[in-house]
């Protein structure tokens, strides 16, 4: 279930959070998490101690990392990255989206966790199906493997043309009445179906994944939004993460 943490402002799924992982989706409230020291103060300011985050520098691909401390530092950057995954404990993971679909990873009998960013072009590439095959190459199983869905774009409002259309009825032909539908005379693709139909399809257990049920463009109030928001001052990002003791 995916639940709202009226204090610390975030968002989190029960399938992941227990004593020893914890993780969350940010909102608006939290602050742009392309500025660093938003997501500093979220921690230090809830009293969230860690020996390591990271940051991926993102730049929608599928390109997936296997983070092991490299400095001394407790902040490392990896960069063109769209997905990291670790088995090291007190290491924060982190993307940052707006309207992308965030996706946390845990397989807690393994002690792995994993988080990744996919819109469009890492969806139609597969990425949510990319990081449970790293998982399970790095000692994970997808009978254990646990999965968040966080907030993106809605099918109501993710319009796309006919090139992309195109692009994805090739590839996923046999979704294609589930993820897109027509409205005003326009296609729309619902993303975040795409990624829980991919994650079935590589073996994860339906009752091992949270959908998030909102539409970050609807939702002006509690997200940021691309879309909405480009042309304007409003314009962030929202930050995700997961960590496990």
């Amino acid at each position: 279930m995916i639940k709202y943490d009226d204090n610390l402002k975030i968002f989190s799924s029960s399938l992941i959070n227990d004593n020893s992982f914890f993780s969350g989706f940010g909102t608006k409230l939290v602050g742009d998490g392309r500025k660093l020291e938003n997501i500093l103060n979220f921690f230090s300011s809830n009293n969230l101690t860690y020996k390591k985050l990271v940051i991926p520098e993102q730049i929608h691909s599928v390109n997936i990392e296997v983070f092991e401390s490299k400095i001394k530092e407790n902040l490392e950057k990896i960069s063109e990255t769209d997905g990291v995954i670790t088995k090291e404990p007190g290491v924060v993971l982190t993307v940052v989206t707006a309207d992308c679909s965030p996706i946390i990873f845990s397989d807690k009998k393994n002690s792995i966790i994993g988080i990744s960013h996919q819109g469009w072009r890492g969806s139609v590439k597969r990425m949510v199906q990319k990081m449970v095959k790293k998982m399970i190459e790095v000692g994970g199983n997808s009978e254990s493997i646990k999965v968040a869905i966080g907030p993106s774009i809605g099918e109501c409002c993710y319009n796309i043309d006919e090139e992309r259309y195109y692009e994805f009825r090739e590839e996923f032909d046999g979704y294609s009445d589930k993820i897109f539908h027509l409205r005003g005379g326009k296609r729309h693709l619902n993303l975040a179906l795409l990624n829980y139909l991919l994650l079935l399809e590589k073996g994860i257990k339906k009752e091992n994944i949270d959908y998030f049920p909102f539409c970050t463009k609807c939702d002006k109030n509690r997200f940021f939004s691309f879309r909405r928001d480009k042309k304007g001052k409003q314009y962030g990002e929202m930050f995700s993460f997961i960590m496990k003791s």
